[in-house]
Parts: structure tokens; C-alpha cells; sequence
């Protein structure tokens, strides 16, 4: 509502003129200067036109294309609709324009798929499960629709297991679907010991088998792992891979393998005995024990003596608390790992806690519980694992408190403390988790306890 005067000023007079019987009239008009132009769209008429074009489609009104697949199935549709989607369309309607072509065959994609794609691109929607996803993402390349692809890719990515990552990862690389081969070969390095136990790495060929075990960041904990998958591999089909074993085992890092693991499962391994080859790895492990024992401080010599460098694993910090120091299971564990977190909770309650990592994986937890006796527990919790939870190891030879706890070359060394009977002790002994055992080793010049212990320069310091 305008105000005549207030809302009716600056305004311009014009003349507007007509002819009428050879006279001209002049009618006077008034523009008004707020009277701006405005566009206005409705936000649901792209997708309500389309909703009449799927029911046209579906009802077999006014199409002008029929899509015939190799099983005698018959996909009506729009070409306009089609080509403003599909990349596929556009090209080969488009180039049939003067022929006026209202029937194409498509033989590389399965009906029932066509129908899927087709039906996305009407409604803009697609449903991604399981079964379907590998199918859908092949046919979306053919049709070259990105969305369609994308989406497949991720939901594959959102749903790899140790089952399937590697036949993923070979679909993807055939399909040249990068991102989705690469978060494939991150999750493969990641859970390498989990997903040799199943089946489709035991279809591997030798030159996958050898591009997989070769890789420097590969994550396993032992390489006893790696000995075991090969071997396995190997005895899958032992006629037709037995003479890739040479081949393989060069891959394997052999002098990271325990001592006693070498003596029980590999010397007398009846496949190596055909094999110099295989032979002169085993001789290269122990010169490389013996070595380490006469100049523990030598720097690796070959690939095989070098540990593997996993960078993928997140990092994660442990903070251990003790609610109350005089009551039973008082004791909490915290995780960190960008958020912080229950930890799962040790066996036993305990008075004091000394927590040390290996491998950057494996957290040794030593620890003395308060009750009556005073006894000495020793636990293991791997933190890379879904399920972790701490696992009873060999308990120390010498029941400690008040001791130093050090890690060095991926074994835990317990130093001096307090034994049962209060008395200080300068023992030392030190556990090795290839073999699950503690050991003593040389004394120190001095009893201690309440002392520090630190790493450096790969020596040990107290």
C-alpha cells in the first residue's frame, strides 16, 4: 500500500500518445522509482520435471530411443534426457542426428544395471550394496557417469576387509580407479598379517606375491609372518610354485627372524634343501645373529637385515592413573588418539606400572600388585589390533619394584629395583617377545632403584 504523499514522491512524469480519429492524446503515467525487477525460480521445477519425464518413461510416452542389451532386454528413454547426463549418450546419439536412430545396442553392460543407471539418471538417485557395487562402478565408467563412479568407489573403500582389499585393489587398478587403488594398497600394508590367511592371497601370481612381501612400509609385527605366508603360498600349489620359492625368499628378510624360530621352522624346511639359493639366505641370517652378538651396533648390510619402516599406523598416547593408591582396582588406563578414551583394563589390579612400546606397535606393561604377596605381572596390549586387550606374558624372573624399565632393538630390559625381600638389586634381565621370555643378562656395577633409563644412539642408559 502506498501513502500518497509519502510514497508516491520522485516520481517522473512521461507521456504516452495515441492515435485516435487523427488527433493525438496525451496520457499521462507514473513510474515509480522503488519498483525494482526480481527474478524468481522454483526450486522444485527441475526436479518435478523430471518426475513426468520417468513416468512418461516408464509408461513408454513420447520416447524416442530404445536400448537393447545382449539378453533381448529393452530400456525405453528420452535422447534429450539421456544426453544432457551422459557423456556415453551425448556421443552416440549426437553422431546419429541425420539418421534419426531411435534403437542402439549395448553389449558391454548387464541389464540389470542399465536399468539402475538409467533410472539415475531421471531420478538423480542410485542404491550402492554390496553385490552390486563392483557391476555398477564398471558400468558407470562405460556410460561415463562420475557420480555414479565416485560413489561406488567410496562405498568399496567403506567396506574393505582383510577378505576382499585385495581383489578390490586389482578391480580398481583395472579400472583405473586411483584413489580407490591407493586407500586399497594403504589398507593391504596395514592389515598384511590378517589378510594372508585368506583365500584370495593364496590365488595370488608369484609376481604379486613378490611386489606385496617387498614393499619396505609393510606393517607386521614379526617377520616370521611374512616366512609363514610365503610358505604357505607355496604348499597351496606345491607342484606348480615350489620353483618360485628362491624367487620369494629373497624378498623375505630372513635375519630379522629369531634365532630359535630359524632353528625350528626354517632349517629344516624339507623345501630348501634343493635350493642353494635358499640355503645361502639361511647362512646370511645367522652371520647376521652372530655379528649383532660380537658388535651388537653394526648397521645393516642388506635389505634383508633392514626393518621394515611402517608409516601408516596412528599414533597413539597411554595414560596410566591411579585413582585412589590405597584401594584395589583403582587403576585406569586412558587412550589418546585425537580423542581421549576408556583403555581396555589390565587383568589384575595393580600398586605400580611400568608401561614400555615395541615396535612402535606392542605396548609391555610390568606392573606389582598390592596384594599380600606382592607379585609381579606382565602384560601385553597390541594397539594396532580392532579388538585390543591386554594378553599375560611370562612374568619376570625377579619379582621388581621401584626398577627401571628400557627398550632396546625391540626387547625390554628390567633394571635393578627392589626384590621380594626389600632388597636393591642390580640385576638386569631382559624380555624378548619373539620367544616370549626374560632372561638376565650382565649386572650392574651398582644396586639401584628409583632410577631412570633411557635410549640413545642405540645404547642403553641408567
Amino acid at each position: 500500500y502506498f501513502h500518497p504523499k509519502k510514497e508516491m514522491d520522485e516520481t517522473i512524469m512521461g507521456n504516452s500518445t495515441c492515435e485516435s480519429n487523427d488527433q493525438q492524446e496525451v496520457i499521462p503515467f507514473k513510474r515509480y522509482k522503488r519498483c525494482e525487477q526480481k527474478t524468481y525460480k522454483k526450486s522444485s521445477h527441475v526436479v518435478g520435471v523430471f518426475e513426468v519425464l520417468q513416468s512418461l518413461r516408464k509408461q513408454k510416452v513420447l520416447c524416442d530411443i530404445r536400448i537393447e542389451t545382449d539378453d533381448g532386454t529393452i530400456i525405453f528413454g528420452h535422447k534429450v534426457v539421456l544426453i544432457s547426463v551422459s557423456t556415453y549418450f551425448r556421443e552416440i546419439l549426437t553422431g546419429f542426428i541425420e539418421n534419426n536412430i531411435d534403437h542402439i545396442h549395448i553389449r558391454k553392460i548387464d541389464s540389470t544395471f542399465l536399468k539402475l543407471l538409467i533410472n539415475f539418471i531421471y531420478t538423480g538417485e542410485i542404491t550402492v550394496t554390496e553385490g552390486n557395487a563392483k557391476d555398477l562402478l564398471a558400468a558407470a565408467i562405460v556410460l561415463q557417469l562420475d557420480y555414479v563412479k565416485n560413489v561406488c568407489a567410496e562405498f568399496l573403500q567403506t567396506h574393505l576387509d582383510p577378505a576382499n582389499c585385495l581383489g578390490i585393489k586389482s578391480f580398481a587398478d583395472f579400472h583405473d580407479c586411483m584413489e580407490l587403488s591407493k586407500s586399497s594398497q594403504t589398507y593391504i600394508k596395514n592389515r598384511f598379517s590378517e589378510l594372508v590367511d585368506n583365500d584370495e592371497f593364496l590365488s595370488l601370481s608369484s609376481v604379486e606375491v613378490i611386489k606385496l612381501i617387498s614393499c619396505n612400509d609393510l606393517f607386521v609385527p614379526l617377520e616370521e609372518k611374512v616366512f609363514e605366508c610365503v610358505m604357505n603360498w607355496v604348499k597351496h600349489e606345491l607342484d606348480s610354485r615350489k620353483d618360485f620359492l628362491p624367487e620369494l625368499m629373497e624378498h623375505v628378510r630372513l635375519p630379522l627372524i629369531s634365532k630359535q624360530f630359524l632353528l625350528e621352522k626354517v632349517v629344516d624346511e624339507p623345501l630348501f634343501q634343493t635350493s642353494l639359493k635358499c640355503k645361502n639366505f639361511i647362512i646370511e641370517a645367522f652371520k647376521f645373529h652372530i655379528l649383532k652378538q660380537l658388535q651388537p651396533f653394526t648397521e645393516s648390510q642388506t635389505i634383508r637385515s633392514t626393518p621394515r619402516q611402517f608409516i601408516g599406523l596412528q599414533k597413539v598416547i597411554l595414560m596410566l592413573y591411579k585413582k585412589c593408591w590405597s584401594q584395589e582396582n583403582s587403576n585406569v588406563i586412558y587412550w589418546y588418539d585425537n580423542i581421549w578414551r576408556p583403555a581396555p583394563t589390565m587383568s589384575k589390579s595393580f600398586q605400580y606400572c611400568y608401561l614400555t612400546a615395541i615396535k612402535d606397535q606392542f605396548v609391555l606393561a610390568v606392573s606389582v600388585s598390592h596384594l599380600g604377596l606382592r607379585r609381579q605381572l606382565v602384560e601385553m596390549l597390541d594397539v594396532s589390533s580392532h579388538s585390543p586387550c591386554w594378553i599375560p606374558m611370562m612374568d619376570m624372573l625377579v619379582s621388581r619394584v621401584h626398577c627401571g624399565i628400557g627398550t632396546l632393538d625391540n626387547c625390554v630390559y628390567a633394571i635393578g629395583g627392589e626384590n621380594r625381600e626389600n632388597r636393591i638389586e642390580n640385576s638386569v634381565e631382559v624380555f624378548d617377545i619373539n620367544i616370549n621370555k626374560w632372561q638376565m643378562v650382565t649386572s650392574m656395577s651398582t644396586k639401584r632403584r628409583f632410577h631412570g633409563v633411557g635410549v640413545l644412539n642405540n645404547l642403553l642408559y641408567v
